[in-house]
């Protein structure tokens, strides 16, 4: 392995390493922003966008797969020395998605090792035997989850010199605001008010990360990120533009509708499952929705339910949104929940008329079970979105209630 290695557990992750790692390449052979697809409007959805089948992780493959005529785009620039250490996760869909994300970045250049890190009994052990020297010996470390106890246990192992976060979701603001606090590291959507027996073992682990995670005279911190964060003391923030993503792909044909991107917070315990249904309706009704891209932790049982209720075709991207929406084809209206994507889609996107809009989450729709952070955590996400994206105010509250642009 490198003296640079990263560590990722999900599609997005490995997207925002090789985001990072453009930044990091030298300038001359950069390949050229010529399309790989075309400018238009249709009026059907080609296929090539995901699969339409719910329950199935490989079905669809072909879509997902990298054009020939976008490798050959990406292949002139020339890559930092890097290794991918892909943490594998058990969920078939971001294994599924993570295969697909390793070939790009061997596309790229990058060093792609493939950890079956949860695989079984002795997983753990044989892991941490393995990782150990590479991990000592490593000048930079790249994570993508500082909450994440897998990453926060390898941690625990050495004092990296240098690291550097990038985004997996909204949890970077978080992270930020955390370290910048030095408070526990606690993800937004769990309680905090006190540890179970889980918590309790694992705590010294994470409480050694916790100081790993902070720059300290000895080693540098940088953020990586698309995200407005608070910017912690002695950490180096570096803006994330997607110029990898736009010059790889697109731009994409669009379509004459609109299409909504769905979200976890139903699985997560946050937002009620009934309230969440109706609002997807409602607006799939307001916006002429056609299709429902699905988050990859979403269950089977609810996008079945809203495939049924709705009409929606729903599609299970075959790589991160960011890369879909960019090869298309694609909605001239992108409508979303409180999540990454409000941020990173109009940078995705930047030029090609897509216009993103993001849906407040109500306070009735949070279960009692909800985090007493969620609230102002899902509001601070819809209220730091890009300028260009557009709010939508609910009142769905009951089925009759509408929802519309603030």
């Amino acid at each position: 392995m490198t003296g640079q290695l990263a560590f990722v557990e999900s599609p997005v992750q490995l997207l925002n390493v090789l985001e990072w790692a453009h930044t990091r390449a030298p300038a001359t052979g950069a390949p050229s922003a010529a399309p790989a697809g075309t400018h238009g409007t249709a009026d059907a959805v080609p296929a090539g966008a995901g699969t339409a089948a719910p329950g199935s992780a490989d079905a669809g493959a072909s879509a997902g797969a990298p054009r020939s005529t976008d490798a050959a785009q990406g292949a002139a620039r020339p890559a930092p020395a890097l290794t991918v250490v892909v943490l594998s996760p058990t969920d078939p869909m971001s294994r599924g998605q993570l295969r697909r994300m390793a070939q790009l970045a061997r596309d790229e250049g990058l060093t792609v090792h493939w950890q079956e890190a949860r695989g079984g009994r002795g997983a753990l052990v044989r892991t941490l035997r393995e990782l150990a020297r590479p991990l000592r010996s490593a000048e930079r470390v790249i994570i993508g989850d500082p909450f994440s106890r897998y990453v926060q246990l390898l941690l625990t192992l050495f004092a990296p010199r240098h690291l550097t976060v990038v985004d997996d979701g909204t949890a970077t603001m978080e992270y930020a605001a955390q370290i910048g606090r030095g408070e526990r590291l606690v993800r937004w959507h769990r309680r905090s008010s006190g540890l179970d027996p889980r918590e309790l073992v694992l705590a010294p682990v994470t409480l050694l990360a916790k100081k790993r995670l902070a720059p300290t005279s000895g080693r540098s911190v940088e953020i990586f990120t698309s995200l407005p964060v608070e910017v912690p003391e002695g950490v180096t923030v570096s803006e994330n533009s997607y110029a990898w993503t736009r010059a790889r792909f697109g731009p994409p044909l669009l379509t004459g509708g609109a299409d909504l991107v769905g979200t976890s917070l139903v699985e997560t315990g946050v937002v009620d499952a009934g309230h969440y249904d109706r609002v997807v309706a409602e607006l799939a009704r307001t916006h002429g929705a056609t299709r429902y891209f699905a988050h990859r932790r979403e269950s089977a049982e609810k996008l079945h339910r809203i495939a049924v209720e709705t009409g929606l075709q729903v599609v299970r991207p075959e790589l991160p949104l960011e890369l879909i929406a960019r090869r298309g084809p694609i909605g001239r209206t992108v409508v979303s929940f409180p999540s990454t994507v409000v941020h990173t889609l109009p940078l995705a996107l930047a030029g090609t008329g897509v216009k993103v809009a993001v849906c407040e989450i109500s306070s009735e729709w949070l279960r009692a079970t909800a985090s007493p952070r969620a609230r102002g955590f899902l509001s601070g996400v819809t209220g730091t979105a890009a300028h260009e994206v557009d709010r939508l105010t609910s009142r769905a509250a009951t089925p009759a209630d509408r929802l519309e642009f603030g």
